[in-house]
């Protein structure tokens, strides 16, 4: 990650700063940089009796609307319930958290393919859902207006059709209205890299955009994420609520556009902010050509139905 400077430090973790960690203080340890990470860098600490990963966030991302003090505090109550990595410090005056680091496979898309796999990540993320209420909440329909208003105010750029298709959001928050889900801790951003599987149980990192959110949100958005199929979206939410229903499929699939158009604004103001050597353009169009292609289907309007059956 070299080059990177809006964590305030050099490509090395000061020493200093790891040894205001309680965990770590005054130990001998080794430090490596684990790759990955669009808004952090994370060094794996290694010392005799244990390892932990060290995240250090960007100071720049007040941008993407994320709070670092809701982020510690999702992080303590997932990893309460078995869901997440135990934290093990917090250095908010340096953009530091502590966890532990676990010991397993990282998920790719891939992963998705493995027979039960499905199964396992519903449970993983039934396990989350049932955890102690967050400190925040994540609406994708607040975030994707902040980010817009921010785009535009500051000229950043975005595709030329994008506001084309605003009209579609009320229909779909007005069709999300009717069979209203309760809101749980949702982590909201769970990409293939997010999923480690120690063998017994799969467990989920990364709690930027974590907060309260209708769980479906969290099902579609794992859906467009991880690249999942059709028919594997149908699997994961029978195997989350436990029986086939037409109107959370649908529900997740709404939830899912609402997620890539609103992430590809994401995208945009990353395009334009940040120095991490990534192609943030790219991936935001990925999303919003998937959005776009439901926005102007037939399927839009059959789900819109969909979602608000009684089954």
């Amino acid at each position: 990650m070299a080059g990177r400077r809006n964590d305030g430090f050099d490509d090395v973790l000061p020493e200093s700063v790891l040894d205001e960690l309680d965990v770590l203080a005054g130990r001998s340890r080794s430090v490596s940089e684990i790759s990955g990470g669009l808004t952090n860098r994370n060094f794996k600490v290694v010392v005799h009796d244990g390892a932990y990963v060290v995240r250090v966030s960007s100071k720049e991302s007040l941008e993407l609307a994320i709070n670092r003090e809701h982020e510690y505090q999702n992080s303590v109550r997932a990893a309460a319930v078995g869901a997440g990595a135990r934290v093990v410090g917090y250095l908010p005056q340096h953009c530091v958290m502590a966890v532990e680091f676990l010991d397993g496979e990282t998920f790719t898309d891939a992963s998705f393919q493995v027979p039960g796999n499905i199964a396992r990540v519903a449970s993983a993320v039934r396990r989350l859902h049932g955890a102690q209420a967050f400190a925040s909440e994540f609406n994708m329909f607040e975030i994707q207006s902040g980010y817009l208003a921010k785009v535009l105010e500051r000229g950043y750029r975005i595709p030329s059709d994008y506001l084309d298709f605003a009209e579609c959001l009320p229909r779909i928050k007005d069709a999300l209205a009717v069979n209203a889900e309760a809101l749980v801790p949702c982590n909201n951003d769970l990409l293939a890299g997010n999923f480690i599987d120690t063998g017994d149980e799969i467990r989920l990192i990364d709690y930027e955009y974590a907060g309260n959110n209708d769980p479906c949100f969290e099902l579609g958005n794992i859906w467009s994420e991880c690249h999942l199929a059709d028919d594997q979206l149908d699997e994961l939410v029978e195997a989350y609520y436990g029986e086939h229903l037409v109107n959370r499929v649908a529900r997740a699939r709404l939830q899912a556009v609402m997620s890539q158009y609103g992430w590809t604004l994401w995208a945009s103001i990353q395009d334009a902010t940040s120095d991490i050597d990534f192609d943030f353009w790219e991936w935001g169009m990925e999303k919003y050509d998937r959005a776009v292609a439901l926005f102007r289907s037939p399927a839009f309007e059959e789900l819109l139905q969909s979602v608000q059956l009684d089954h």
